[in-house]
């Protein structure tokens, strides 16, 4: 069965739908027939904007309501097919700055859904996106999902936990989840404006205004990277492969970057210079040095493989911002 069969006619509801990952999930389950709902908190900081699902706006049911409220979500869950449970808070240095919020958006929100199914929709299928952070500083490379995970800030360390709430009630309720630890996403419809998202953001809106990419110690950092239209396959795929059931799997990517050699891509579609600059000392304390994962398992399990390449992302990527600059970066 296709992935379009498999969503056509289906309910589904997608957390944080007015983000990145979530807008760009919605385009997709549209294209595939699904009746989708968007459930968004609208937190400005977080990234969510009516403007990212403009091209399904009238196919789509929103709802603008929090998940750390558990009767919203008593009433949302129920007679869905799928679940995809993206809404969270990604900046690991805010994590640190503000870490109750961290653990509201993260771990309370998270209970407050996998309860919520347990009470009114246990046959549910659920997919959860964590992070890489989750591991900490690599022992070694490529990681893989049985390296330590020993987080090195407060994001991390809850996104573990939210891990472990989806996995809990499936093994104990019978709430069936798969968790999917994303790498490096990027491309459309991401927040650029703010810092909040990830290095690839900042060089990002750094490069379209013409300004200088400040690099952290050089620049030698290893990274791998993902973007969005591979990683929404990738979701679809785990959510309804019956081997992902009650199993954690890293995405990844066939080629690994280091951050000049981003930067020098980059370059080939805007016009900007870039310098080293000394590493800030709260962005070095939680700063994870060279990681890569291993995808390998999931690829097993589903076929999943990256399509598009640094290039042609980073491609596809300057030319939606440029043509949407009023919006994002200008």
């Amino acid at each position: 069965m296709s992935l379009a069969d498999a969503f056509h006619g289906r309910n589904v509801l997608v957390t944080g739908g007015l983000g990145f990952l979530g807008s760009n999930l919605a385009i997709r389950l549209v294209r595939y027939g699904a009746r989708v709902t968007l459930l968004d908190s609208l937190v400005p900081q977080f990234g969510g904007s009516f403007f990212n699902i403009a091209p399904v706006r009238d196919a789509v049911v929103l709802n603008i309501s929090d998940m750390r409220d558990a009767n919203s979500l008593d009433i949302l869950v129920q007679g869905r097919d799928y679940i995809f449970n993206l809404a969270g808070q990604v900046s690991h240095g805010d994590s640190m700055r503000d870490p109750q919020l961290d653990l509201a958006v993260n771990c309370v929100s998270t209970m407050n859904l996998v309860e919520a199914c347990r009470k009114h929709n246990p046959d549910a299928r659920l997919l959860y996106t964590s992070t890489r952070q989750v591991y900490g500083r690599p022992q070694s490379l490529p990681v893989n999902e049985d390296h330590p995970t020993v987080p090195i800030d407060v994001n991390g360390i809850n996104k573990l936990a939210a891990e472990y709430y989806h996995l809990l009630y499936h093994g104990t309720y019978g709430i069936r989840s798969t968790v999917l630890r994303l790498t490096n996403t990027f491309g459309p419809r991401q927040q650029i404006r703010s810092n909040r998202q990830g290095f690839a953001t900042v060089f990002l809106r750094q490069a379209l205004r013409g300004e200088t990419v400040g690099l952290y110690g050089g620049g030698r950092q290893v990274r791998d990277f993902n973007y969005v239209d591979d990683v929404v396959g990738a979701m679809l795929l785990a959510i309804t492969t019956p081997a992902c059931l009650g199993k954690v799997f890293n995405l990844g990517s066939e080629h690994a970057y280091s951050l000049v050699e981003f930067v020098e891509v980059l370059g080939k579609f805007c016009k900007f210079k870039s310098e080293s600059v000394p590493f800030p000392d709260d962005k070095k304390i939680i700063d994870i040095g060279d990681y890569f994962g291993d995808f390998s398992r999931f690829r097993a399990a589903t076929g999943w493989t990256p399509q598009v390449d640094l290039e042609e992302g980073l491609e596809r990527t300057v030319a939606f911002y440029r043509e949407h600059k009023e919006v994002y970066w200008q």
